[in-house]
């Protein structure tokens, strides 16, 4: 390779990586205290209208979509899975498709994209996340009949799929229900959270 193809290679390169910084610096931070409900709606009003709209929209409480978010992202619009590596080293592509808020993979996210008609929807944006998760809850509802305020049993199906959960497959795999627990407590603790600052919302959602 002469230098001039170097140079190329290396301003391509350059160029992807700063297009990546300026993304992501346009993108919305993390909330500043991830483990309060209260202060996430306090910091991030528009993240609270868009909760209270996909609940009342699929019935899965604002306690539950947060929870599963914080799990799947840390609240970080841009979170991806880390890479397939030849021989531990080489970086040969992404683990999974998945993306976002709330790491969806590109067929889920397809999905729900023809069943609302939401064509403009990112999963880097939290509303129409936040609205996914809803939509996916109700989903796994009708496939499992799991009620949509059951925390632990809702992530297991939303890591398996419906129709991995229904498989069983989750009862071998100790790290996934470990997970699911946790989602679990964060959940109950959220909607303890939720009731003591938004009694009216807290109450509504049941």
């Amino acid at each position: 390779m002469n230098l001039r193809a170097v140079a190329g290679a290396l301003a391509v390169v350059v160029t992807a990586f700063s297009t990546g910084l300026l993304l992501q610096a346009c993108q919305t931070l993390p909330p500043r205290d991830p483990d309060d409900l209260c202060a996430i709606f306090d910091e991030h009003e528009d993240w609270e209208r868009a909760a209270v709209s996909s609940r009342e929209r699929w019935g899965v409480p604002e306690s539950l979509l947060l929870a599963v978010i914080h799990q799947e992202s840390r609240f970080r619009a841009g979170a991806r899975p880390g890479f397939r590596r030849v021989l531990g080293v080489v970086p040969v592509g992404r683990l999974s498709s998945a993306y976002g808020y709330g790491q969806v993979k590109d067929g889920t996210f397809s999905d729900y994209v023809k069943a609302t008609g939401r064509t403009g929807a990112s999963r880097a944006d939290f509303a129409d996340v936040v609205d996914f998760v809803g939509w996916y809850g109700d989903v796994i509802h009708r496939v499992t009949g799991i009620d949509k305020r059951d925390a632990y049993h809702f992530y297991l199906a939303y890591h398996e799929g419906p129709a991995g959960f229904n498989r069983r497959g989750w009862e071998q795999k100790d790290w996934l229900r470990s997970v699911a627990s946790k989602v679990e407590q964060r959940a109950d603790l959220y909607a303890a959270q939720y009731r003591r600052c938004r009694p009216a919302g807290a109450q509504a959602a049941g």
